[in-house]
């Protein structure tokens, strides 16, 4: 197979038969679209949408001191998750840069799954065999091992519900278990990327076809629609999630992304960063980098990442993320600015499209919550 040959996943003939437009990602080749990423973004956020992600990075860390080696990789306290759960947290360089963002679940005593980005499962991979040294355990690629198929939105357990006997109810957020839906045995996890309710299942690829179909059937009533990856970056930046290689990066520590709590420096034992990060987290106690904020546009102009943000002619920060908000109806984005003009409600501040400084207002993340 030739490097500029984009991957397939296990639904690819499937996306096609419904029109989707492909797209490649992370030398992927995944769905945009099927239709109108309009009509896809408001169907998660009111009844429920159908996703393909199996170009998400599975790494499985099993083994005596997987917990200690996940410790000891990772910034957050994975010792401390009880099997049948999940943890977003971050794996950093030595000088405290963002390698990735990741969700850590617990399948059993000595078993875990790392699902990284797309773009940085080789990195992350290869970052966690070489911190692997001296620990009794394990790391293994199983991207090939799993396709992953996401229901999200309001209608989505109910949707799930009419497939598997499986405790739903009682299924938490950030929490998995295993399961069989429409007679596929998955990994069922309340976990999402679009700020709603939902669930991602991890089955083998060849049971991804069959699964898709009877996810699909089973939502015809509740009006579920298959969903592409640009209505997914129009949820999550509805939702303030931040997105590696825009909010994150390895210039930045999760202190300047405003997510320091993922980093606990109280867990046992060294961690790789940890000098560095603890430097980074005094900075920003002191004299605070620039922070994360969101923009709402007065006119109609789209932002895009690396536009200049800027106040009284000068330029203090730059869109990472921006796109017309179907839920606002406005365009909005995500902006790194200097944290003096980061209070909500801080006038003046502008974005300059092509030239133009366009009227925007600082808000507080997420733009978007849902209702409980």
């Amino acid at each position: 197979m030739s490097s500029t040959e984009p991957r397939r996943t296990a639904l690819d003939a499937l996306h096609r038969a419904l029109g989707a437009t492909m797209t490649d990602f992370a030398g992927w080749d995944m769905p945009l679209r099927y239709g109108s990423e309009r009509d896809e973004h408001n169907a998660v956020r009111t009844r429920a949408g159908l996703f393909d992600l199996s170009h998400m990075g599975e790494i499985a860390v099993t083994g005596p001191q997987a917990a200690a080696l996940l410790g000891h990789a990772l910034v957050g306290n994975i010792g401390s998750v009880k099997p049948g759960r999940a943890r977003y947290t971050m794996i950093c360089r030595e000088d405290g840069g963002i390698l990735d963002d990741l969700i850590v679940y617990r399948l059993g005593d000595t078993e875990y799954l790392v699902v990284a980005n797309a773009s940085n499962a080789q990195v992350v991979l290869d970052a966690l065999r070489e911190r692997a040294a001296g620990f009794d355990a394990e790391v293994r690629d199983d991207r090939d091992a799993y396709a992953l198929l996401a229901v999200q939105g309001p209608e989505s357990p109910a949707i799930l519900k009419s497939l598997t006997d499986a405790d739903l109810d009682g299924l938490k957020y950030y929490a998995g278990l295993p399961g069989t839906v429409a007679g596929v045995p998955a990994l069922i996890a309340r976990t999402g990327y679009t700020g709603e309710d939902g669930f991602e299942l991890f089955v083998k690829p060849e049971h991804a076809v069959e699964l898709w179909q009877a996810l699909t059937k089973a939502g015809e009533g509740a009006g579920l629609v298959p969903c592409g990856l640009s209505c997914r970056d129009t949820l999550r930046l509805e939702a303030g999630m931040p997105l590696y290689g825009n909010e994150l990066s390895t210039s930045l520590t999760p202190f300047d992304a405003g997510l320091g709590r993922v980093v606990k420096f109280e867990k046992e034992g060294d961690f790789v960063g940890r000098a560095a990060l603890a430097e980074a987290a005094e900075r920003a106690a002191s004299e605070p980098p620039r922070v994360l904020v969101g923009l709402v546009a007065e006119g109609r102009r789209i932002p895009r990442s690396g536009y200049a943000v800027v106040a009284g002619g000068e330029v203090i920060g730059e869109v990472t993320s921006g796109a017309p908000s179907p839920t606002l109806g406005k365009p909005i984005a995500m902006a790194y600015v200097d944290a003096a003009h980061a209070a909500p409600g801080t006038e003046g501040v502008g974005v300059d499209i092509r030239g133009s400084h366009e009227p925007y207002e600082v808000v507080a993340l997420p733009f978007y919550k849902r209702q409980k």
